[in-house]
């Protein structure tokens, strides 16, 4: 018994009263959507910021089991976890202190190289590494912008690494716009310079979750999937390919539990400031997920979740000011109890709380919605 009783402490059976769920099954249809579009090609998820807050680690199993080759995180503490966890290569997406690139499994990763210092400093501290050459086609927010110059500047440290990659990012990939086409050219000039030096990469990636379904270069072997690789569509209602991206499958469910119900007068308030009063007696219920674990503030008596009280689901709108830990829902004539589970986020598209609709309602754009979803909530993988 002293022996069992020492396990619960090192590692206590915790149940959590907030989950989020992720359907492995949903992100492998969108995984292998996205492969059919460009068939001639690698899809690379990028898993940065907690796997656009899906759960780094539950995610990388997941991608394992479906083939790819590789995927794409921010900096090291990112790749930290991508090593325990994903089979394949490590793109390391985002630069860092010279010194931190030390840390990194060489074998394990390929480095994307956006100037002069990090190229020189991974081929003097490196055997041969991997690294991607990431040019400014016309976003103007990093990377090489005269790759000529470039090339001839660190031809020595050229010989000292692998170019495997060539990369660059679409400013507007998601809209009709001149700039697409030319940053593709660009894009295109900028590999045929690197043939003409004899460097040849495996890894040819310009184009995002929107470029997947616009692009249609065979010269393209890779697409950098993020948003449409968790089921979100990359374009508005209007454009073209919006019916094509409506096949992708939302992945992650968002829950929590009751802890709380309230009963309220007619003309008394809830939450902070008094900015909710009730018109007649009616009961709250309280949940602990506030803008902490990622609720937006601005969400405050604009949106309902769904609640399952045994056999009956009540939708419930938010009453009052969404606090740090806690946010309070109105029953009206609903009856419910202590520890009902509560839907705040729902992979089904078309409910009110889908959080394509939540995040529009809080005036925000679906990656912002997911990356705020705190860290430290538990991970569930559901098959």
């Amino acid at each position: 018994m002293l022996i069992s009783f020492l396990k619960k402490i090192r590692k206590p059976n915790y149940q959590p009263l907030n989950k989020i769920q992720i359907s492995a099954d949903r992100l492998a249809a969108n995984f292998r959507l996205l492969k059919s579009l460009q068939p001639q090609a690698e899809i690379i998820p990028v898993l940065k910021s907690n796997a656009y807050g899906h759960g780094l680690a539950e995610v990388c199993q997941i991608v394992s089991r479906q083939g790819a080759k590789m995927i794409a995180v921010d900096s090291f503490p990112e790749a930290q976890i991508a090593y325990r966890y994903f089979s394949g290569k490590v793109l390391l997406l985002g630069e860092m202190p010279l010194e931190a690139y030390l840390y990194c499994r060489p074998k394990k990763t390929e480095f994307c190289v956006y100037n002069d210092a990090t190229l020189k400093f991974l081929a003097s501290k490196f055997y041969k590494p991997r690294v991607h050459l990431f040019v400014n086609t016309g976003m103007n927010r990093e990377g090489i912008k005269d790759l000529p110059a470039f090339l001839e500047r660190n031809r020595e440290s050229l010989t000292k690494v692998r170019v495997t990659g060539l990369c660059s990012h679409l400013a507007s990939a998601e809209t009709e716009s001149f700039l697409n086409k030319k940053q593709e050219q660009n894009f295109l000039d900028c590999l045929n310079i690197l043939h003409a030096q004899k460097i040849y990469p495996q890894w040819i990636h310009l184009g995002n979750s929107a470029g997947a379904f616009t692009l249609r270069n065979p010269k393209l072997t890779a697409f950098r999937c993020g948003l449409a690789f968790y089921g979100y569509n990359p374009f508005l209602p209007e454009s073209p390919q919006y019916a094509a991206a409506s096949a992708l499958t939302p992945a992650l469910k968002a829950l929590s539990q009751i802890v709380s119900l309230q009963d309220l007068a007619a003309g008394e308030s809830v939450s902070y400031n008094e900015n909710y009063h009730a018109s007649e007696a009616e009961k709250i219920a309280v949940i602990p997920f506030g803008y902490h674990e990622g609720l937006p503030r601005t969400l405050s008596n604009k949106a309902a979740f769904k609640i399952k009280s045994g056999s009956r689901q009540i939708w419930a709108p938010l009453a009052g000011k969404i606090c740090m830990n806690l946010s309070c829902l109105r029953l009206g004539e609903e009856k419910a109890q202590l520890g009902d589970l509560v839907e705040i986020i729902s992979w089904n598209k078309s409910e009110q709380n889908s959080l394509e609709n939540l995040a529009k309602t809080a005036s925000l754009i679906p990656y912002e919605f997911l990356v705020r979803l705190d860290g430290r909530i538990r991970r569930e993988v559901v098959e």
